[in-house]
């Protein structure tokens, strides 16, 4: 059934779509500023996972290199960028699409395989745009209560029917960090039907340690059902730019390839992660950093008497009894952090790991305001 604008006019926008609460992002330092007669350089933002080093010096001269072809189109298969990955996880570039971050990933996903009265199953605390995006489909989004804060894979299962299509598990999750290890991931992929997609999102998979991470895309030859996703956006400093990626079953990725918009993901995004992917040991050393940004992070809210929840990504998710009023106090301070109320948590904050400046500054700030 269509929803009409007020005024009695043209039939507008389908009720599930008007229903949608819009998706809100970490508020940009450009804007704290001008809301609060702030100077942009002093404030520090620890509110969007982004890495804070930015790209390396690799990426920083394949994009001005890139800048030669802006008045061209880029390339809508992103051959060149396929063809590393490919190489990289070993698997045919048939099976890989490119997204306008992973973001993108996930919503093909949906408009490939949803449509109105199918079902999408997802844990309490999960990534926002799960919801967002099935009900954008006219579909109906089965979250279930999540357990310790992450996935309750057992739960997850138990509430399939015949009319669920995707089931979404973020590992590690954001916001709340949790990780599930490679051998529960896999007997979960292994217990669902082979009609329902399974996308796991792995965008913080490089902030895992090596020995955490599970082989996730060898796994699709057996379950061709499973789409992983991951993303440039993280690890790799890249989140401005928008390039991410999901690795599928050539049957599933012909399908997402239908729905996909031509030239989704631009030159310089190509390049950049092209360059970015060749860059092992930035990527490590940026999960180094973010290591024992982390223990600054934790350490100092234990010595404040502060729950958080244990995080295998680049953030963490800290107790501070009212979320928003915490929140407005730290902006006045030059602080943005990221609100999760909208994710049923708010009593909680989740802070990304910056710099160890930046921690301190956020440690120091948090105190001043709790004491206040």
């Amino acid at each position: 059934m269509n929803a009409r604008i007020p005024d009695g006019g043209a039939p507008a926008a389908p009720a599930h779509v008007r229903s949608i609460s819009r998706y809100i992002p970490g508020k940009p330092t450009d804007e704290l500023a001008r809301e609060l007669g702030l100077d942009a350089a002093t404030i520090v933002k620890l509110a969007s996972n982004e890495n804070p080093r930015g790209p390396g010096p690799r990426v920083r001269a394949a994009i001005a290199d890139a800048v030669a072809e802006l008045p061209r189109y880029p390339d809508a298969n992103g051959f060149l960028l396929k063809a590393a990955l490919a190489r990289r996880l070993s698997v045919p570039a048939d099976q890989i699409v490119l997204g306008n971050g992973s973001n993108d990933v996930l919503e093909l996903v949906t408009l490939a395989f949803l449509q109105p009265g199918d079902e999408a199953v997802y844990a309490q605390h999960a990534f926002v745009v799960y919801p967002l995006a099935t009900q954008a489909r006219g579909a109906k989004g089965i979250e279930v209560p999540a357990r310790d804060f992450g996935h309750d894979l057992a739960a997850m299962r138990a509430a399939i029917t015949s009319r669920t299509r995707i089931v979404f598990v973020a590992n590690p999750n954001n916001p709340t960090g949790t990780w599930v290890a490679p051998a529960d991931m896999l007997a979960f992929v292994a217990s669902l039907p082979r009609d329902v997609i399974v996308v796991l999102d792995e965008a913080y998979n490089e902030y895992l340690k090596p020995s955490q991470r599970a082989q996730s895309v060898g796994w699709i030859a057996q379950h061709p059902n499973l789409v992983v996703s991951r993303t440039f956006s993280k690890a790799y400093g890249l989140a401005s730019l928008r390039v991410g990626y999901g690795v599928m079953h050539a049957d599933v990725a012909d399908l997402l390839n239908r729905v996909r918009q031509p030239f989704n993901v631009n030159s310089l995004a190509q390049a950049a992660a092209l360059a970015a992917l060749d860059d092992d040991a930035y990527v490590e050393e940026s999960r180094e950093l973010n290591e024992a940004g982390m223990r600054q992070i934790v350490d100092g809210l234990s010595k404040r008497g502060l729950r958080y929840v244990p995080s295998h990504g680049n953030f963490v998710l800290v107790h501070v009894g009212n979320g928003l009023r915490v929140n407005s106090e730290l902006m006045k301070r030059g602080v943005i952090v990221r609100p999760v109320a909208n994710y049923g948590l708010p009593e909680w904050l989740r802070v990304t790991v910056g710099l160890p400046a930046e921690n301190d500054r956020f440690l120091d700030a948090l105190g001043r305001v709790l004491e206040g």
